[in-house]
């Protein structure tokens, strides 16, 4: 490929998984008997990392809102959405249910005793009570009771319905209460959905159209091992665009080539170049080359995902998310970016921006939160198993005097004698350039220790 000049590379601009503010679930173990008149046929629980799937209706144990801060309930979603995955840990004579993803614990908000109490995501505290559960085996599945008040785990009036809220309530034989732990690196199909070997009838997902698609394809969902790195992509099919694709629920492109033309096709620094994608609140990306050029590169204007997307040249930005709300999360899963004079990842809006199982080389900066917006937010960022590449600047650009925080883990910095400074905390403004204020980790901004970075030459 042939790659354009690179300009002189500035500051970027501005927990993600911050995890945006992760929960835990806290689960003891089975030795403590069984509920009366109970068949245990639940087998016994280790600790590792599972998903709990509630009776009532299948519906998966979610964190809402990972990196963001504590206080957010907890809720039921369709399995096979993210933030699904907890670590359960022993913790005195029980367990904590930890977000596998950002750390944060599942607990019941304020301690409180009373029916109804809201489970949610908070930062873990060494011997909560509200934070350590108890697992009593029952015929098919486990009640998880709260070590400080004594009541089960349950889902909302028994709700059917996906975004139910999760809390306390008094123990009984309801399914609302009842939770079957699986293993994470099983699969359980979702009644209805297509999976890889059971296509959507009447869908093909071989070779898609610039339309959104309803399924995504078999590789979609493929996850990255733990600290490893697959080769660049070399896709064989390019596809022109001329004018900015909209997509609203899945765009899966299918391993193919996307590059800008006409409008689209900029590949300098203006602020004011438009999108090859822009993504609704809620949708996918997937399975995406955006070849050189690619102007603005993806505009999210919610809470989205970019699964699998890669960048082989970056224009002005890879990605900016445009979010609205606190509670809304950019997730890049998978993938790759290099040739960023400036940033990759641009925040302008509130909430969390997570970035894991992520390469990035010759780059000015990973992530920017952003320095100088007409409104400013507090803002979030996560980073798990992530490789950089020098040349580089910066890999992660937070506002401490706003409140932005960068919780990073299992980065691997492949600096071959170039250093690359991993936080650097600005002063955002409204108007005028930030300041650089610090860098480093801390325990408010930067949260991260030098056993969470590796250095490779």
């Amino acid at each position: 490929m042939t790659k354009r000049a690179k300009r002189a590379i500035p500051p970027r601009r501005g927990r993600i998984m911050a995890l945006g503010g992760v929960m835990a679930v806290l689960v003891t173990g089975i030795g403590g008997g069984l509920w009366a008149g109970a068949n245990a046929t639940a087998p016994a629980l280790k600790p590792g990392v599972y998903t709990l799937a509630g009776a009532a209706r299948g519906m998966c144990l979610t964190a809402p809102a990972p990196g963001g801060p504590d206080g957010a309930q907890l809720e039921q979603q369709p399995c096979g959405k993210e933030r699904q995955q907890w670590r359960l840990t022993a913790a005195g004579d029980g367990y904590t249910l930890v977000a596998a993803d950002d750390g944060a614990c599942a607990g019941v908000r304020d301690g409180r005793s009373g029916a109804g109490a809201a489970v949610q995501q908070e930062s873990c505290r060494k011997g909560a009570a509200s934070q350590r559960w108890t697992a009593k085996a029952v015929d098919g599945g486990h009640r998880l009771v709260n070590a400080g008040s004594g009541k089960c785990l349950a889902v909302k009036d028994g709700s059917r319905d996906a975004g139910a809220p999760v809390q306390q309530n008094s123990c009984d034989a309801a399914p609302a209460k009842r939770w079957t732990f699986q293993a994470a690196n099983a699969t359980t199909p979702t009644p209805g959905r297509p999976t890889a070997t059971t296509p959507a009838p009447g869908r093909p997902t071989a070779k898609p159209t610039a339309k959104d698609t309803a399924q995504p394809t078999a590789t979609a969902s493929a996850p990255q091992p733990a600290g490893g790195f697959p080769a660049w992509p070399a896709p064989k099919e390019d596809v022109a665009l001329t004018a900015t694709q909209q997509v609203t629920t899945v765009f899966d492109g299918a391993g193919r080539r996307f590059v800008g033309k006409g409008a689209l096709g900029g590949s300098g620094q203006s602020e004011n170049q438009p999108p090859v994608f822009e993504l609704a609140d809620g949708a996918v990306l997937q399975n995406v080359v955006l070849g050189d050029t690619a102007s603005d590169g993806v505009h999210c204007k919610g809470s989205c995902t970019l699964r699998n997307v890669w960048w082989e040249n970056v224009g002005e930005d890879a990605a900016t998310f445009k979010s609205q709300a606190p509670s809304q999360t950019m997730t890049v899963d998978g993938g790759g970016a290099r040739g960023a004079a400036d940033k990759i990842f641009q925040h302008n809006g509130p909430g969390t921006f997570v970035i894991k199982n992520f390469q990035a080389e010759d780059f000015g900066k990973l992530y920017r939160s952003c320095g100088n917006c007409k409104t400013q937010y507090s803002r979030h960022l996560v980073i798990d198993n992530v490789r950089v590449t020098a040349p580089g600047k910066v890999i992660a650009g937070i506002n401490s005097n706003l409140g932005d925080t960068a919780k990073i883990s299992r980065l691997v910095v492949e600096d071959s004698g170039h250093p690359i400074t991993v936080c650097q905390r600005f002063e955002g403004v409204t108007k005028g350039e930030p300041k650089p204020i610090g860098s480093g980790p801390d325990t408010s901004h930067c949260l991260y220790t030098p056993a969470d970075i590796t250095h490779r030459p």
